[in-house]
C-alpha cells in the first residue's frame, strides 16, 4: 500500500530540520565567540606586559650627577667615581644587578658589581668588578636607588680590570645596563694637565 504524506507533515519535517540547523549555528557561534573572547583577553594581557617591559627599558635608567677621578702622584687617574641617581620616572634600581661596559684606551671590559660596598670591597677589587658607595639614601639601602633624592657612587678601580691607569687626554665611555634593560651612557675625557692635582672632574 502507498503511504501519502500530507502537506502538514511535510511542513513539520522542514520546520524540525530548520530548527536543528539554527541550533547548530547558535552552538558554533557561541564556541567561536568564546574562542575570540579568550584570545582577546590573552592578547590584551600580553600587550600590557610588553608595554610595561618597554616602559621599564626606557624609564628605569640611571642618570649621571657627577664624575670625578682620583689623581696619583704619577699624574694618572686610578679610581673613577660616578655619582648617579634615578632618571625621571624610574622605579627602584639595584646597582648590584647592573652590568657595566667600560670602553677605554686599553680595550673594552665587561664589569659586574661586587656584593659589598667600596668601604668593604675596596681598594682590592677583583678583576672584572666595580663597587659602589652610598652618598645619600632615604631608605638606608646602600645599593638600591628608590627615591629621587638618593645618590650613589659607582666606584671603578681602573687597576682592577685594565692594564694601565688613565692618562692625560684619555677618553672613556661607560655604559650602565640596569636589570630592566635600560642603558645609560657616560662619556668623559681626562684633562690634558693632571699635575699637582689630587682629584679632577671628568
Amino acid at each position: 500500500m502507498f503511504e501519502f504524506i500530507t502537506d502538514e507533515e511535510e511542513r513539520g519535517q522542514v520546520g524540525i530540520g530548520t530548527l536543528i540547523v539554527f541550533i547548530a549555528m547558535v552552538l558554533v557561534a557561541a564556541i567561536a565567540a568564546g574562542v575570540l573572547i579568550n584570545t582577546a583577553g590573552f592578547l590584551q594581557s600580553k600587550s600590557q606586559e610588553t608595554g610595561q617591559q618597554s616602559s621599564k627599558q626606557v624609564s628605569n635608567r640611571l642618570q649621571e650627577v657627577a664624575t670625578v677621578g682620583n689623581v696619583t702622584s704619577s699624574d694618572e687617574v686610578n679610581i673613577v667615581n660616578v655619582t648617579v641617581t634615578q632618571a625621571p620616572g624610574a622605579g627602584e634600581i639595584d646597582v648590584q644587578n647592573a652590568t657595566v661596559t667600560w670602553i677605554g684606551p686599553t680595550g673594552t671590559y665587561q664589569l659586574q658589581s661586587t656584593t659589598s660596598n667600596y668601604s668593604t670591597a675596596g681598594p682590592d677589587l677583583s678583576d672584572g668588578t666595580y663597587s659602589y658607595a652610598s652618598v645619600k639614601n632615604v631608605a638606608g639601602n646602600e645599593n638600591v636607588l628608590n627615591d629621587p633624592d638618593d645618590r650613589l657612587n659607582l666606584v671603578f678601580d681602573v687597576d682592577a680590570f685594565a692594564p694601565n691607569n688613565l692618562g692625560e687626554g684619555d677618553e672613556v665611555t661607560i655604559k650602565i645596563n640596569t636589570m630592566s634593560g635600560a642603558t645609560t651612557s657616560i662619556r668623559f675625557t681626562v684633562p690634558e694637565s693632571l699635575g699637582q692635582k689630587e682629584a679632577v672632574e671628568l
